[in-house]
């Protein structure tokens, strides 16, 4: 399949969020929260999806955080341990194949966008602060579409937004279930699979396996 513009997710596909865990445990929070935090996040925002109904990242983020904080020993109260922890979404890095997978794929011709659950201030913070925002035609989150992936509609945001069919978008990705939610809703689909992961087998397979973004630069180019 024939792709001109690549959907990229924002939140660990490009940001490594290893960091987060060290937001946890400046509060005295054990570090295994913050998987779990995360986890519980995307829980929460596609239980809603599935219901029709649709809240910001950042609204989720503080409830989810809220619950896991409560009852646990913190340094500080429990309004500024939470704005702690979602600032540190502010100030995550760029997983490190990122930078020149992204000037590859843009030297090759492609267009490029990203497509993320979370709000649109964190990906433009996160790619100004390394660079690469002039390499994005569009930044784009679903706050806008007004439905979180995977629903259909965020797909079909993304795809009105940048004047194409859904079949001329390819939807880059670390998580399986966003890209089953990409396949269903007719884009092609990378996985990047940094860890060596097996893929499940209840969700579609993808279209592209890449251990990196230079290598999907490599593939596409």
């Amino acid at each position: 399949m024939a792709v001109h513009t690549v959907v990229f997710d924002v939140n660990e596909t490009l940001s490594d969020m290893r960091p987060m865990a060290g937001r946890f445990t400046d509060l005295g929070a054990p570090a295994h929260l913050a998987p779990l935090w995360f986890a519980s996040t995307l829980r929460e925002g596609i239980g809603l999806a599935a219901s029709g109904d649709s809240q910001p990242f950042a609204t989720v983020a503080a409830e989810v955080a809220r619950t896991l904080l409560t009852g646990v020993e913190i340094d500080r109260d429990l309004d500024a341990a939470v704005r702690h922890v979602l600032d540190g979404f502010l100030a995550l890095p760029l997983h490190p194949d990122v930078a020149d997978g992204v000037r590859q794929l843009r030297t090759a011709g492609l267009r490029l966008v990203t497509l993320s659950n979370g709000g649109v201030p964190v990906a433009e913070k996160l790619l100004g602060d390394a660079g690469l925002r002039g390499h994005f035609d569009h930044v784009l989150s679903v706050d806008d579409a007004g439905i979180w992936k995977p629903a259909p509609g965020a797909y079909a945001y993304a795809a009105r937004v940048c004047e194409a069919e859904p079949g001329d978008l390819l939807m880059v990705a670390v998580h399986p279930w966003d890209l089953h939610g990409a396949a269903r809703a007719g884009l092609a689909t990378a996985w990047v699979d940094r860890e060596g992961l097996p893929y499940p087998g209840h969700v579609r397979a993808p279209d592209h396996t890449v251990r990196s973004l230079v290598d999907l630069a490599a593939r596409l180019g």
